[in-house]
C-alpha cells in the first residue's frame, strides 16, 4: 500500500527533485511552537518532517539535540503529547510525519497500543535508533498491522551483507548515517558518502536519505546530488535555539530551511 512517504518520494522523483527531511525536537520550545514550526517548514520547502520525541538518554544524538530534548522535557513534553500534536497537525497538513524515538518510550506505552495510537494520530513512519532490524521483532508485526513504516539506519562501516539486509528491511526510505559518530558532527569526506550511497542503491529500490553532518545549504546541495533525500537536524535545531525568544522564530527557521531546499533544487548530480 502506498502511503504519504512513498507518495512524496514518487512526486519528487517525477519532478527530478530530492526530498528535504527536516528534523525538529517536538516540544522545543513548546508543543504549540512545534505545531507552528511544522507548518512553516512545509511552506519553506520541507517534504517530510521528522519529529524527535524527547528522551532522557538519547544515545545517538549530539549535544545540540540532547539540549533540545532537555528543553522539551522541561516544557512537559510526553509521548502522548507528541501524538496529540500530530493529531492536531493532521487537521491542517498532509505532509509525511516520521517519529524518531527510543524504544523505551514505545515499551513504556506498550508496543501494540503505541502503534495503534500513532497510526490513528496520523504518524507515517518510525525511526528507532536503538533498535536495528534484527532486533525489531517485537515492533515489526504491530507496526505493519497499523501501516507504520519502519525506517532503519545504515552506517558507513556496514558490510555488503549488512547493506543488503538493512535495505531489504527498511520501509519508506533508508536512513544512511554519513559519519561514524553522533548527530551534529561534520561530514569529512563527501566522496566516501557518494561511494556508499552508490553501493546501497545497487541493492535496493527504496529511496536512500542521508543524515548526520548536513549543516549548510552547500552540504545539502552536494548530498542531493547523490541521494534521494537529505536529512537535516542539528542545524535546524540550532536555528530554533538561536531564535527561540523572537516573535518571528518560526519564520526565521523557515528562512534557513528554504535556503536548504533552494540549494538542493540547483544541485548537480554527483559524477
Amino acid at each position: 500500500m502506498t502511503g504519504r512517504i512513498e507518495s512524496a518520494f514518487a512526486r519528487l522523483a517525477h519532478g527530478k527533485e530530492k526530498a528535504l527531511i527536516a528534523y525538529i525536537m517536538a516540544g522545543d520550545p513548546s508543543l504549540e511552537e512545534t505545531e507552528r514550526l511544522v507548518l512553516e517548514l512545509e511552506r519553506a520547502g520541507a517534504d517530510i518532517i521528522e519529529l524527535g520525541v524527547p528522551f532522557s538518554d538519547p544515545i545517538a544524538d549530539g549535544p545540540v539535540i540532547q539540549l533540545a530534548a532537555e528543553r522539551a522535557l522541561k516544557s512537559g513534553t510526553s509521548l502522548r503529547g507528541v501524538l496529540a500534536l500530530v493529531r492536531a497537525l493532521r487537521t491542517r497538513t498532509d505532509i509525511p510525519i516520521v517519529l524518531m524515538l527510543y524504544y523505551n518510550s514505545i515499551h513504556a506505552m506498550g508496543v501494540d497500543r503505541f502503534c495503534r495510537e500513532a497510526a490513528a494520530a496520523g504518524v507515517d513512519g518510525l525511526i528507532v535508533p536503538d533498535m536495528p532490524p534484527d532486533e525489531a521483532g517485537p515492533l515489526k508485526g504491530p507496526a505493519a498491522a497499523c501501516g507504520l513504516r519502519l525506517i532503519f539506519l545504515l552506517a558507513p562501516t556496514s558490510t555488503t551483507q549488512r547493506r543488503t539486509y538493512v535495505a531489504k528491511e527498511s520501509q519508506g526510505f533508508l536512513y544512511y548515517v554519513s559519519i561514524t559518530g553522533i548527530t551534529g558532527a561534520k561530514i569529512q569526506n563527501m566522496d566516501d558518502v557518494w561511494q556508499n550511497v552508490g553501493k546501497i542503491k545497487k541493492v535496493t529500490k527504496t529511496p536512500v536519505a542521508v543524515g548526520f553532518g548536513v549543516s549548510t545549504p552547500d552540504d545539502a546541495a552536494r548530498v542531493a546530488g547523490m541521494a534521494d533525500g537529505v536529512i537535516v537536524g542539528s542545524a535546524i535545531v540550532k536555528q530554533i535555539a538561536a531564535h527561540h525568544q523572537a516573535p518571528d522564530m518560526a519564520a526565521k527557521v523557515g528562512e534557513f530551511v528554504g535556503s536548504l531546499k533552494s540549494a538542493m533544487r540547483t544541485a548537480a548530480p554527483a559524477k
